[in-house]
């Protein structure tokens, strides 16, 4: 942690150099939903391979690169593509940007991710707003010799993504006349998907969808000191009686089609967290 601290030192310096405002709020773009950052006024780009210490992504969509500017009237900064453990990647690195941005001052952290839907009550194209979540990556990113100054021993997960912001971002879904479901989501280490007995026991223990990111971002941020709010596209459903086998360019289609839906999402939360400036 010792060492953790000092990369974030490095890495922060290294995009004050390109971007010197503080963001309110950092923003993790998952598959297919990459397209919001056309929607940021946008003051700097930084590619992941130009800051110290970030992993470059691998994953397919992902183009893996810091958008800094204004959304919705709130200064953001955005990771267009984020990193995976199945790419081989230590979680502690994995999160890495979470703690930067944490660094660069922000107060918020807004994580968005493509997901499988277990919930029968949803259909692909559907979003989630995430509640709670489950963790069976198992690893977890605050495993080591913990560093105060980064946070707690022994972080409180009762509540990881903030109340307030799950029913502003309720709000905004029926103001605008979509459906936005409100659920748990599990995350698993992939890259394979899952197997008919491993939905259903997903689907057991309490879990709405299923992906492959999320927690530990989420695990970090609460570490850090950051409020949370997480949501999901469902792009596909994973019912163990009538499963289909999944296509990801049909995948990445369906998140972009719901991209709409994330960006209302989105817009609605930072627009309430400026009013309260």
């Amino acid at each position: 942690m010792q060492e953790l601290y000092a990369q974030i030192e490095e890495a922060s310096a290294a995009i004050r150099k390109h971007w010197d405002r503080t963001p309110h709020a950092g923003i993790i773009l998952g598959t297919g939903l990459g397209g919001l950052a056309d929607q940021i006024e946008v003051e700097a780009t930084i590619d992941y391979s130009e800051v110290p210490h970030f992993a470059v992504s691998t994953a397919t969509s992902h183009r893996g690169r810091l958008v800094c500017g204004t959304l919705a009237g709130v200064p953001v900064v955005a990771m267009e593509g984020r990193i995976h453990q199945y790419e081989g990647y230590p979680l502690q690195q994995i999160t890495l940007p979470v703690r930067v941005i944490k660094a660069l001052g922000a107060e918020l952290m807004i994580i968005s991710q493509a997901v499988g839907g277990m919930n029968p009550q949803y259909k692909p194209g559907d979003v989630m707003v995430i509640d709670d979540h489950i963790n069976l990556m198992g690893d977890n990113p605050l495993v080591g010799v913990n560093d105060d100054r980064l946070g707690p021993r022994f972080p409180d997960m009762s509540a990881p993504y903030d109340p307030e912001l799950i029913d502003v971002a309720l709000g905004v879904a029926r103001k605008e006349d979509f459906v936005a479901h409100k659920g748990v989501s599990v995350a698993v280490t992939g890259p394979c998907l899952e197997t008919r007995a491993e939905y259903r026991f997903l689907r057991m223990i309490g879990a709405d969808v299923v992906g492959m990111s999320t927690v530990p971002e989420t695990i970090v941020a609460v570490h850090a000191g950051l409020r949370v709010f997480g949501m999901s596209v469902i792009t596909d459903m994973c019912l163990p009686d009538a499963l289909e086998v999944a296509q990801v360019d049909e995948i990445i289609a369906t998140a972009n089609s719901a991209e709409p839906k994330l960006r209302a999402l989105v817009e609605g939360v930072l627009a309430h967290e400026a009013a309260k400036k």
